[in-house]
């Protein structure tokens, strides 16, 4: 049997949700069907899913795309789907900007596109027009949750869309290589210390000014709270400006982006996210696999994930007061930690370990390989050029 040739296309191979779904999937496909590879439009990052791909065996190229709208994409991803000539071409996030030409005018491919945040979210306005061109031209679109489905609905009229909810590889975070006390010692906490932790980037969207009120409400009158913030952005400075302003210099952390996951949610107690919308946060899975109650917003597809009052707590976007005292109530009951934790971790190794998604991803590029139709090349070369028209990976 001849194998599939995939192709997943990235803006950049960096830390975010999106990008490490696609290196799983491309990871995890059986190799005996399948032969893929990952394009990253940007240069090398030198982050862990380049390690993770070399670990996987998994071939990526990276065409070094400069900030901005950047022709020169357009050759390069046109001569490497021609060098390629695959049977599968995945995107992902915004780069049908540059790659939809030329996937439009391959012979015998299945195309498909994840959108991993609700449709209206995940493009600048501008943008969706080639979205939409793509969707009713033989681009399938796949929902990371039952709320972007009904947002493609919303967005693009599509009354159907196949919903392939993301996963994790669970045991990754089960066992964390550095063990909790050594991770507390080295990072300078306490055993006694209660640590709050969230993963995720500084931007809007996540609305780190929220959890910060609420911690400062709630858990940081104790000095043994402490409160980690992972990752980076444009709004970091901002943030740190008020953490110092509600008086949170000692209980507050910004541990910047980190290789370690892992290993910082198996040294944490509970973990929070304050966002105003999301898809489906890689972040929570993370942590429930790694036996963390969750506190969140019940935003996107995270009600699908977290069930409130047995994995955690969920509260409205906006909610200081009940996103204060559900941090409050858990830092002050070990046993209802310890609780919500042990469900949360026994929920992500039955519903959202890697092997599901990946086996799901799988059915749909071997059903849908031989459902192809031509397409006419004249209505796409006319999609290089859309006044108006910008993209920013």
């Amino acid at each position: 049997m001849n194998k599939i040739r995939v192709i997943h296309i990235v803006p950049m191979l960096s830390p975010g949700g999106a990008e490490r779904i696609a290196v799983h999937i491309v990871s995890g496909l059986d190799r005996k069907r399948f032969e893929p590879i990952v394009v990253s439009l940007a240069g090398l990052m030198n982050c862990d899913l380049d390690q993770l791909l070399n670990e996987a065996g998994v071939e990526a190229r990276y065409l070094g795309k400069s900030p901005g709208f950047d022709y020169r994409m357009y050759p390069q991803l046109h001569r490497i789907l021609k060098e390629y000539q695959p049977g599968v071409v995945h995107t992902h996030l915004q780069v049908l900007r540059y790659a939809l030409p030329t996937m439009l005018l391959l012979k015998g491919a299945s195309l498909f596109h994840t959108v991993h945040n609700l449709a209206e979210r995940e493009i600048e306005r501008p943008a969706r027009f080639i979205h939409r061109y793509a969707f009713g031209h033989g681009v399938v679109p796949i929902a990371v949750a039952e709320e972007v489905a009904l947002s493609l609905k919303r967005l693009y009229g599509i009354p159907e869309c196949r919903v392939i909810a993301n996963c994790i590889p669970t045991e990754t975070y089960a066992r964390p290589k550095v063990p909790r006390k050594l991770w507390r010692a080295k990072e300078g906490f306490d055993e006694r210390d209660i640590l709050f932790v969230c993963v995720a980037r500084f931007a809007p969207q996540k609305n780190h000014a929220l959890l910060l009120n609420a911690f400062a409400r709630g858990p940081a009158a104790n000095p043994h709270a402490r409160l980690l913030l992972v990752g980076d952005g444009a709004l970091r400075m901002d943030l740190e400006r008020r953490a110092k302003n509600l008086g949170l210099d000692r209980s507050v952390r910004f541990l910047g982006l980190r290789s370690d996951i892992p290993d910082v949610l198996g040294a944490s107690d509970v973990f929070v996210l304050s966002s105003d919308y999301e898809g489906n946060p890689l972040s929570i899975l993370e942590a429930m696999a790694s036996g963390l109650p969750i506190v969140s917003t019940a935003v996107g597809g995270v009600p699908s994930l977290v069930e409130s009052g047995a994995h955690g707590f969920l509260v409205p976007p906006g909610d200081l007061e009940g996103l204060s005292k559900s941090m409050e109530t858990l830092f002050r009951h070990r046993e209802v930690r310890q609780s919500f934790g042990m469900a949360a971790a026994q929920r992500a190794r039955e519903s959202f370990d890697v092997s599901n998604m990946v086996r799901g991803y799988e059915e749909m590029y071997e059903n849908l390989a031989t459902n192809l139709r031509l397409r006419n090349p004249q209505d796409v070369l006319s999609l290089t050029t859309i006044p108006g028209s910008r993209m920013t990976p």
